[in-house]
C-alpha cells in the first residue's frame, strides 16, 4: 500500500516538521494546500518540502484555476520540478477554501476539463490555448503528471479523461471504493483521501476529527443528490443541514455540529482512520481488505498534524508494510 499525507502549511516550522517526517518515515507522497485564507502559500512551502526531501513525491494537493492563471501554475509546478526532479504532482480542482475565502466562485466542470487540458499541454512544452490567450513554455525539462480533485460522477468522468491520475474524495468502504474503481481506468493513478488523527490519547482524536469531516463532507463530497453519492436516506436531513451550517475556516462548533447531527459514525467509518496507532492500524487492515491499494491522508486538523504524521510514520506505517 502506498501511504501519503497532505497538509495546510499553517507555518514555516510546520512545513519543516512536515518534510521531516515524510523523509524519515517513508511516505510515498506529501501534499501541500492551496487555501490563502487558512495559510500560507502553497508554492513556497512546495519549495520549502521540496528542499528537505528526496525521495518522496510532492504534490500541490490541489489548486485551482481561479486564483492564478493556470498557465503560471503550469510554470509553477515545472519550476518545483527542477528542484525535485521527477517528483511533482500538480493537483486540480473546482476549488472550494480556496477559492471562497477569498471570494472567488468554483471552477465548472467543462473549464476544469479544458483547463487540465492547458496545463498538460504545457507541461509538455507546448503551446496551448485558454480562454482565448495562447501560452508556452519552452524551458520545461519535463512533464508533471497532472491530478484533478474529483468525488462525484462528472469530476471523475472528468478525471477519467483528462488528467494523469485523480485523487478521489468518496470514502473508504469497499462499496466507495468499487464505486470508484469502476469509473477510472487502470491508467490514471488513484489515490483515496482520507481524514487522518493518529494520537495516544483517543478522546483526543476522537473530539477533533469532526471538524475535518464536516469540511470534506459538506463542502465537496456529500453535494448534489446525495443518494448518488451513497448516503442512505435517513441521513439525507442531517447531511442537508451540515451542508448548510458548516465553515470553511472549520473548528471546535463544526466536530460539534456533526456530533449534534448524529453523523459522527456515519461519516468517520467512511471517511476517516483515528485513535491509537493500534486502532489506526486495524481500520488500515479493514480498508486494504476492502481494496485500500493508495491513500492520501489530510491532517490539517488533527489534535497535533505534525504529532500524527510522525505517530502514524512511527507505529503504523511498518506494521502496515510488514
Amino acid at each position: 500500500m502506498e501511504v501519503g499525507f497532505f497538509f495546510w502549511p499553517f507555518d514555516p516550522a510546520l512545513v519543516r516538521r512536515m518534510a521531516e517526517a515524510a523523509e524519515r518515515w517513508g511516505f510515498d507522497l506529501i501534499g501541500v494546500a492551496d487555501t490563502p485564507g487558512n495559510a500560507m502559500d502553497p508554492w513556497v512551502a512546495a519549495t520549502m518540502v521540496a528542499e528537505r526531501t528526496g525521495r518522496a513525491r510532492i504534490a500541490l494537493c490541489v489548486t485551482n484555476l481561479e486564483s492564478r492563471h493556470p498557465a503560471a501554475t503550469a510554470a509553477a509546478a515545472a519550476s518545483l520540478d527542477l528542484l525535485a526532479p521527477g517528483r511533482v504532482i500538480l493537483g486540480l480542482g473546482t476549488g472550494h477554501s480556496g477559492t471562497r475565502n477569498i471570494g472567488l466562485g468554483r471552477t465548472g466542470m467543462h473549464d476544469l476539463a479544458s483547463g487540465a487540458g492547458f496545463v498538460r499541454a504545457l507541461l509538455r512544452g507546448e503551446k496551448a490555448s485558454w480562454r482565448g490567450g495562447e501560452a508556452h513554455l519552452p524551458w520545461v525539462a519535463r512533464p508533471s503528471p497532472v491530478f484533478l480533485s474529483a468525488s462525484g460522477p462528472r469530476a471523475l468522468a472528468v478525471a477519467a479523461s483528462h488528467a494523469d491520475g485523480a485523487f478521489v474524495n468518496y470514502g473508504l468502504r469497499a462499496e466507495n471504493l468499487a464505486r470508484t474503481g469502476a469509473a477510472l481506468p487502470d491508467t490514471v493513478e488513484t489515490w483515496q483521501i482520507a481524514a487522518l488523527d493518529c494520537h495516544a490519547d483517543a478522546a483526543a482524536a476522537r473530539a477533533r476529527v469532526g471538524a475535518i469531516l464536516a469540511f470534506m463532507a459538506a463542502g465537496y463530497i456529500l453535494r448534489g443528490d446525495l443518494a448518488g453519492r451513497g448516503v442512505p436516506a435517513e441521513l439525507h436531513g442531517a447531511v442537508a443541514e451540515l451542508r448548510r451550517r458548516y465553515s470553511t475556516r472549520p473548528g471546535a462548533a463544526d466536530a460539534a455540529l456533526v456530533d449534534e447531527l448524529g453523523l459522527f459514525d456515519y461519516l468517520a467509518a467512511r471517511f476517516a482512520i483515528f485513535g491509537t496507532p493500534a486502532r489506526c492500524l486495524a481500520q488500515m487492515e479493514a480498508a486494504r481488505a476492502a481494496g485500500l491499494r493508495r491513500v492520501m491522508f489530510t491532517v490539517s486538523l488533527a489534535a497535533d498534524p505534525a504529532g500524527t504524521v510522525e505517530l502514524f510514520g512511527r507505529e503504523v506505517l511498518p506494521a502496515l508494510r510488514g
